[in-house]
């Protein structure tokens, strides 16, 4: 699996404070938002009362949580301080990152496939304008960096632009990109890269796909065909289906992933443009509403500004 390549469980010392800063960094203004608003809400001479939880919904909905999952959050925080397990705001402070961590946490109960042998197959999604062919192109460098053989399929065949920036990010990390004329079928490029790919024992077939929504019925057939295909060829694959979503657009590009998740089977969510919102408890939102774990964070224009998503960093981040 690809989370594997960055060594999660395995990081030495200094790389897993690294990404902490990192991560850290892009949720500046999230951060900044959320502590002045609640150092209001959690100012020491207030007593713990339904009146607090009101302003702390306020403040969660304001950060872009949505009030489903805001809903949720407040429910298991009111019966707590109902029951008296909540006492002064240091304890409200510490359950609420215990509560947004657990929402985070169920959604990365869902596991990408293990893959018994190479090419890992990774199928790429979203709408047009999210940084999808960006993000495969950083996905692409990490790995190369990690020494592994990657292929790109251009496979948004519909626009002529998404064909030239991906060759430009196969030129950039050393990836070879297998493509057609624009307009030609995606589901031909996806064959010819996986054949490519087997018969040279590459490790990664990153695959970028249209980012049309103007008709879901065509959306599910093409992506169908695509997955027909992948798995006439690689049994299993894709292995992973990623995406990809622009943090700016907050709950507004919630209803267009859901679209996706329901045609591609999706496992997975990279959220691109996490530094330039003060709205990053989309990411809980996210998570709550479509069960699904985010993989990784956009978190800069350069190669390397993709980095591995980690639920306690996300919190901890938040608050600290």
């Amino acid at each position: 699996m690809i989370q594997t390549l960055f060594g999660s469980l395995n990081q030495p010392e200094e790389k897993k404070s690294s990404l902490f800063e990192r991560m850290k960094q892009a949720v500046t203004r999230t951060r900044e938002t959320l502590t002045e608003n609640l150092g209001e809400v959690l100012s020491l001479d207030k007593n713990i009362d339904a009146h607090t939880l009101d302003d702390l919904e306020a403040t969660l909905i304001a950060a872009d949580l949505g009030t489903v999952t805001t809903n949720e959050v407040l429910t298991a925080m009111r019966e707590k301080v109902e029951r008296r397990l909540i006492g002064d705001t240091g304890e409200l402070k510490r359950v609420l990152k215990q509560e947004l961590l657990t929402i985070l946490r169920r959604a990365e109960e869902s596991r990408a496939k293990v893959v018994a042998e190479p090419p890992e197959v990774i199928l790429v999604v979203g709408v047009n304008g999210v940084g999808k062919t960006t993000t495969i192109g950083k996905l692409a460098h990490a790995l190369r960096a990690q020494g592994k053989t990657v292929l790109l399929a251009a496979a948004d065949t519909f626009r002529a632009a998404a064909i030239e920036q991906l060759e430009i990010w196969g030129d950039r990390t050393g990836a070879e990109v297998i493509k057609t004329k624009p307009g030609g079928d995606p589901s031909a490029v996806l064959f010819d890269a996986l054949q490519a790919a087997r018969a040279r024992k590459i490790d990664y077939v990153i695959v970028d796909t249209a980012g049309r929504l103007h008709n879901k019925q065509n959306l599910m057939a093409e992506l169908e065909k695509m997955y027909r295909t992948a798995q006439r060829i690689i049994p299993g694959a894709p292995h992973e289906t990623l995406l990809v979503m622009d943090a700016t657009t907050g709950q507004n590009g919630l209803q267009q992933a859901k679209v996706f998740t329901e045609a591609a089977g999706v496992t997975g969510i990279v959220l691109t443009k996490l530094d330039g919102t003060a709205k990053g408890g989309v990411v809980i939102a996210i998570s709550r509403e479509m069960n699904l774990p985010v993989r990784y964070v956009g978190v800069g224009e350069k190669q390397a500004d993709l980095i591995p998503f980690n639920a306690v960093d996300f919190v901890d981040s938040l608050f600290s």
